[in-house]
């Protein structure tokens, strides 16, 4: 039941990680390549963007404490694994890869870098296709998924 567009990339999603990781590395990197703004867009984007990390912080460790045992960086649920949709699971399917979002653009804003908005935007985009194919899985795995899906938003509570 995978699409063909989404690929495994090793037994349990290894290769997403890999390039999870990778993306994550050049959203950090990229912040060393700023400052292209200053003044009063730059205090804007430092509130902004401390604000963004802080929330996506919060989202991230709560998805990873609601996970528990059941928690593996790759997208194919480990064995024995339940449907988890309480916590910030009941606000969010994947609220880890949203905080990781929110996360990366904050730091984009706090370091005034267009290269890391730049490599935020590839982040948010490779996580939006990695949970695709996690989410194949998951409905593979657990009949409510469908249910769960058509109820909740993707990364962001309230937002998407």
């Amino acid at each position: 039941m995978t699409p063909p567009s989404l690929p495994d990339l090793g037994r349990r999603g290894e290769g997403w990680f890999v390039i999870q990781v990778v993306l994550l590395g050049a959203v950090a990197f990229a912040g060393s390549l700023g400052p292209a703004w200053s003044g009063t867009a730059r205090a804007v984007g430092v509130a902004v963007g401390l604000v963004l990390i802080g929330l996506g912080g919060l989202l991230a460790v709560r998805g990873t404490l609601d996970l528990r045992q059941h928690l593996t960086p790759f997208p194919k649920p480990v064995d024995g694994a339940r449907l988890v949709d309480t916590g910030a699971y009941r606000l969010a399917r994947h609220p880890i890869y949203g905080g990781l979002i929110l996360g990366a653009f904050g730091w984009a804003l706090v370091s005034a870098s267009i290269p890391a908005l730049v490599a935020a935007v590839a982040l948010a985009l490779f996580l939006r296709l990695k949970s695709g194919r996690e989410e194949a899985w998951l409905a593979d795995r657990f009949e409510a998924y469908d249910a769960y899906r058509a109820r909740t938003r993707r990364f962001v509570p309230w937002l998407y």
